[in-house]
């Protein structure tokens, strides 16, 4: 993969230097769309609006930010069923140059690593040597993708990104901390991991809703990246929806006053 060398500077106003951001979006199910379970595993089939993760939105609104500051481009990379490509589309429709459509038909066959194996080779092919991406996947909230990553292209990786820029000597991060803000600078090849930022995923106007159906998008597999993802070590047994909560209870005038504040206190606990 055509790497920067550490320290070296980046942005359009060096024209022999070109930099290349990667941004990895899951299509998950939507924080509004109701879940069910069937034998043991979420019917997918009954899920019935798909989003880009919210904090992949964040690494993607990061990376347009960029691309307009500092004349980067942006390809987004997603690994999953042929519905993900309505992701990357989305993705195209605000700012992304590039597509690239890791093709898996289950992702509950694959274990972390081997998904990380496939970002990590798609991120090659395309030879950007910066990665963007959520700090976790609004489905699973793992959170191990973005340091899996960047532990196989060899590049340093900073988490929970709050603020992102790009200047002539490379990136500066800000990421909290458990004492605080902590800014970073680093350089390529580098993974950043974004936590909730100030800004929002831009929304689409006609004209690139318009150019994005018609936007290429670049198709591969493990084989055509030369992944191995037989032999998965961890595997979802079962899915179970969350226990149904107790049926509220309703109190009517002060006489009730004292049997409220001991359930607060000895039933709910929160007095």
């Amino acid at each position: 993969m055509p790497n920067l060398d550490r320290g070296h500077p980046i942005g359009k106003d060096y024209p022999g230097v070109k930099m290349d951001i990667a941004v990895l979006i899951k299509y998950v199910p939507d924080s509004t769309a109701k879940i069910t379970v069937s034998g043991d595993r979420v019917n997918e089939s009954a899920v019935s609006k798909w989003s880009i993760s919210p904090f992949d939105e964040y690494a993607l609104e990061a990376a347009l930010s960029i691309k307009e500051s500092a004349g980067a481009s942006v390809t987004a990379i997603t690994c999953g069923p042929s519905r993900s490509e309505k992701g990357l589309r989305d993705a195209a429709a605000v700012g992304a140059d590039a597509l690239v459509h890791v093709a898996i038909d289950d992702l509950t066959s694959l274990d972390s690593t081997k998904m990380q194996a496939l970002l990590a080779a798609a991120v090659q092919n395309t030879g950007a040597s910066i990665v963007f991406c959520g700090k976790q996947a609004a489905d699973t909230n793992a959170g191990s993708t973005g340091p899996g990553v960047a532990e196989l292209m060899g590049a340093a990786c900073i988490t929970g990104v709050t603020e992102v820029g790009a200047d002539d000597s490379g990136l500066s991060a800000l990421r909290t901390t458990s004492g605080g803000a902590e800014r970073v600078t680093l350089s390529a090849p580098c993974v950043l991991t974004f936590d909730k930022t100030d800004s929002e995923l831009r929304r689409p106007n006609v004209k690139g809703i318009m150019m994005a159906k018609k936007k290429a998008i670049g198709s591969h597999d493990a084989a055509s990246l030369g992944v191995d993802v037989s032999g998965s070590t961890a595997n979802i047994a079962s899915h179970a929806p969350p226990a149904e909560k107790a049926p509220g209870q309703m109190f009517e005038g002060a006489s009730n006053v004292d049997d409220v504040v001991q359930k607060l206190r000895n039933e709910a606990k929160v007095l």
